[in-house]
């Protein structure tokens, strides 16, 4: 399964790989691929992982996560 995000609050190329560090460190996420100019990320993630829960880890490290639709 396949999770798009959107991703405030990175500002450089630090930001981008600790958003991939928390995110590969989910259950369940095989990769993680974030663009630091859009402002997005797109996960690979097995089919019992809630994309909610992959927002809401990046939200509590500090940055403004939300699924895209």
């Amino acid at each position: 399964m396949e999770i798009s995000l959107n991703i405030e609050g990175m500002t450089c190329g630090g930001c981008k790989a600790a958003v991939e560090r928390i995110l590969l460190a989910q259950p369940g996420i095989s990769m993680a691929s974030v663009d630091l100019a859009n402002g997005s990320a797109i996960v690979t993630a097995g089919t019992g992982t809630a994309p909610q829960t992959v927002a809401d880890a990046l939200t509590a490290a500090g940055y403004t996560a939300r699924v895209q639709n």
